[in-house]
């Protein structure tokens, strides 16, 4: 159980620079391992999840050395991976599993697949699913992990696809590095775009289309190996934003900050809000990064639908949180996706947000949330549970209020953001 922060007398201020991006991190062991040369990935984000990654493609015989946050990828080629002696251990890891599934469905061995009790709760059908459609054969236990992949001849597709979901894409683009012929690949709506970005900037040859939701992916591309500063994560830097928008006196600096346009979307929903946000010394480095300013403010409610979800989808928790300090009514909806994920993102808000007097109402795809009435903490024993983002938020939800509060589950803060704690404090 551990002690919160609670309301900082004097705001929130400094300067600090947020662990590298963790879809980066993950999609950069990756395409290293199967590109031929040396990678060198610089700000490699050394979290749970990502060290997932790193270990299962060791076990696929890829040589990979790390000292502290640079890792060294000696690549194997798109078809040197060799079949591992025992199952692959994704951890809590759901952006390793579900990208490994393409990569491996076209591998000539089988592989199986294990997780932790949360990540084995996860549904992996939205991603075996459409692999079979190119040929694949995936085992997966009742919809979840253990999975068993076994290798075969993939084959060329036109696919739609069913849910807008960066995880399922990139493991079609993955199986389609590895089809007999390009393969075409149509979203419901934009999601993150570190795959095809990464994979060109490798050497892959993949044609995006204007309307930013067709791609056409090339097989047997030759890739090599580079050398990447991973810019840093959007997804933790915004915890600080949200921090620093709602904390009376802040302003910080949040530097080096990657703003891929995919990833951007909680700055576009607190601009909206009346927040203070500027972004500066815009520069480029493969994906674009800058430094961000943050001062407090006095926000506007705020209605989302379905259309901005996919580009504020982790963020989603702290979007309720400015609501629950807004003037006004705020709703969201269209924000399903997040019951499957590491927790139901929607029931466990709720509840915990209520133990601290939040006026906010559970509906089926989102939240109602009435930020004008005062909050009254009703229990403060607080946690986490086992969910990283959900502990990050209720961590920044006590510094709103002035009696003690615990967090039960820190621990899992862990999987994507273990210096959290440290960096807050630097900003007390």
């Amino acid at each position: 159980m551990k002690e919160l922060q609670t309301q900082p007398q004097h705001g929130l201020h400094g300067k600090i620079t947020v662990p590298g991006d963790k879809s980066i991190s993950h999609r950069g062991v990756m395409l290293g391992a199967i590109s031929e040369g040396q990678t060198v990935l610089h700000h490699f984000l050394t979290a749970a999840d990502c060290l997932s990654t790193l270990h299962a493609f060791q076990q696929l015989g890829v040589p990979i050395k790390r000292d502290g946050q640079t890792v060294t990828i000696e690549g194997v080629g798109l078809h040197g991976l060799k079949q591992p002696v025992r199952p692959l251990d994704m951890g809590n890891s759901g952006t390793t599993t579900r990208l490994i599934m393409g990569l491996l469905a076209g591998q000539a061995f089988d592989t199986k697949l294990i997780g932790d009790a949360s990540l084995s709760k996860r549904p992996m059908r939205r991603v075996s699913e459409p692999l079979a459609e190119m040929g694949a054969h995936i085992d997966v236990s009742d919809g979840h992990l253990p999975a068993t992949i076994h290798g075969s001849q993939l084959h060329a597709v036109d696919y739609h696809l069913k849910v807008a979901s960066a995880q399922v894409k990139s493991a079609l683009i993955l199986a389609a590095l590895q089809a007999d012929k390009a393969s075409i690949f149509v979203e419901k709506q934009p999601t993150r775009n570190h795959t095809e970005m990464m994979l060109k900037a490798f050497g892959a040859e993949i044609d995006c289309e204007p309307d930013e939701v067709t791609l056409t992916v090339h097989p047997a591309p030759k890739l090599t190996g580079m050398t990447l500063t991973i810019p840093g994560d959007m997804s933790s830097a915004a915890f600080f934003v949200t921090a620093a928008s709602l904390v009376e006196n802040s302003e910080i600096q949040l530097m080096d900050v990657g703003i891929n346009k995919t990833r951007t979307g909680l700055l576009t929903i607190l601009e909206r809000m009346g927040g203070h946000v500027q972004v500066t010394n815009i520069r480029r480095h493969g994906e674009p990064l800058a430094d961000i300013m943050v001062k407090s403010a006095d926000l506007r409610p705020i209605t989302i639908g379905s259309k901005e979800i996919p580009g504020v989808i982790d963020e989603l928790p702290l979007v309720a949180l400015l609501a629950a300090k807004a003037n006004g009514v705020s709703k969201i909806s269209g924000a399903g996706e997040l019951r499957i994920k590491e927790t139901d993102r929607i029931a466990v808000i709720v509840e915990e947000f209520k133990k601290m007097g939040i006026a906010i109402e559970e509906q089926p795809d989102g939240f109602v949330i009435d930020g004008t009435k005062p909050w009254h903490v009703t229990n403060p024993q607080l946690s986490s549970h086992g969910d990283h983002r959900i502990g990050m938020v209720m961590a920044i939800a006590a510094l709103l209020v002035d009696e003690p509060l615990t967090l039960d589950g820190a621990d899992s803060i862990n999987i994507s953001y273990p210096e959290f704690f440290n960096d807050l404090t630097k900003l007390l």
